[in-house]
């Protein structure tokens, strides 16, 4: 058997081979609109314990595996999971989101901080790992799952999500040298937990920028740009054949920039048509994306349709079916089982590139 029958279609796919169909995945495919989920989430309240306590992380990353074999399985996480490793105290809310007991607002407290030791402060994430590639084997690609520097500042600083971001722009803003301090110091700790994720089984990595999208082009260029690509030089220097894909929420004004970040693949919403996006990012960069979540409540027929739409938009490379972002809680579950068979049943034979 040669190298790419064995190689899971994702992988491939992410590294630029040419495929019979582009691989599929959804964002939190793993969650709510699953009754498994539910089921689980009524016996382990807490989300540090569902995504720390490896067994539970474990059968929640693979419940969408054993429902609808997807291309892909990620590791169920969050974000904020690795910021107590470098001292940042938190909490994850249900429904509300990550919770930071003391926001990072002055020079000491980012001072304080200390270097990511992941063996320590995350020995949950190899066991999870390690299990789900002994679990999918060669039939489906194990992403790693970080978040990106100015979203892990944004919690950090803010305390919580937020609406407006006025706390963390007003550092940027009026007091940017303390920010910087703290951008450098969580994409090195990034770096250092994404070269951790792929040591331990992850083949794919993909980093969170959900609020990037938040920031203006120019601001973007200051404040996560830089960070993104401290992030990436770093994995790349170690591990130059594991495939990373940037999200960035809202992120139709600054395409042409995530394309700049050096992901290998950029995952694109759906506020931008996705012929479009695959122009304005050039022939090189890869795509994930672009399905309008809200898609999964229409028809079968609609569903297809919208399916057949993207992908020939996309063209018969450098493509991985997903959502613009994650699976809306209310969803159908046989609508996402739809959405998973009719992608599977593509051939890019017969799409023009």
């Amino acid at each position: 058997m040669g190298v790419s029958s064995t190689t899971p279609h994702l992988l491939r796919a992410a590294r630029g081979e040419v495929v019979d169909r582009p691989p599929v995945w959804m964002m939190r495919q793993a969650g709510r609109y699953m009754k498994a989920y539910r089921d689980l989430r009524d016996k382990y309240p807490s989300f540090r314990d569902r995504s720390e306590i490896p067994e539970v992380a474990i059968e929640v990353s693979l419940q969408p595996w054993r429902a609808f074999q997807p291309d892909g399985v990620i590791l169920f996480s969050d974000i904020v999971t690795p910021l107590p490793g470098l001292g940042i105290d938190m909490d994850i809310a249900e429904g509300k989101g990550p919770i930071i007991h003391s926001p990072l607002r002055t020079q000491e407290q980012i001072e304080r901080l200390h270097p990511l030791e992941p063996e320590a402060a995350l020995p949950f994430i190899k066991t999870i790992l390690q299990a789900l590639r002994s679990e999918v084997g060669d039939k489906s690609t194990v992403l790693g799952f970080v978040g990106a520097p100015w979203t892990l500042a944004a919690y950090a600083v803010e305390g919580k999500g937020s609406k407006t971001y006025s706390i963390i722009k007003n550092m940027a803003f009026s007091d940017p040298t303390i920010l910087h301090q703290l951008l450098t110091k969580l994409a090195d700790a990034i770096a250092i937990y994404a070269r951790y994720q792929i040591d331990c089984g992850a083949q794919v990595v993909q980093m969170f920028d959900s609020w990037a999208g938040q920031l203006s082009p120019q601001d973007y260029d200051t404040f996560a740009l830089p960070y993104q690509q401290r992030v990436f030089q770093q994995v790349k220097q170690t591990h130059p054949d594991t495939p990373l894909i940037l999200l960035v929420s809202g992120s139709a004004g600054v395409l042409e920039r995530m394309g700049q970040s050096g992901a290998d693949i950029v995952s694109v919403d759906w506020a931008v048509d996705m012929a479009d996006a695959r122009a304005r990012l050039g022939k090189q960069v890869k795509v994930q994306g672009n399905l309008d979540p809200g898609v999964l409540f229409g028809s079968k027929q609609f569903i297809r349709d919208r399916i057949l739409d993207t992908v020939r938009k996309a063209g018969n490379w450098g493509h991985i079916l997903n959502l613009g972002h994650g699976v809306l809680p209310e969803t159908p579950e046989e609508n996402v089982a739809f959405f998973f068979e009719t992608a599977k049943e593509l051939n890019l034979a017969g799409v023009k590139g």
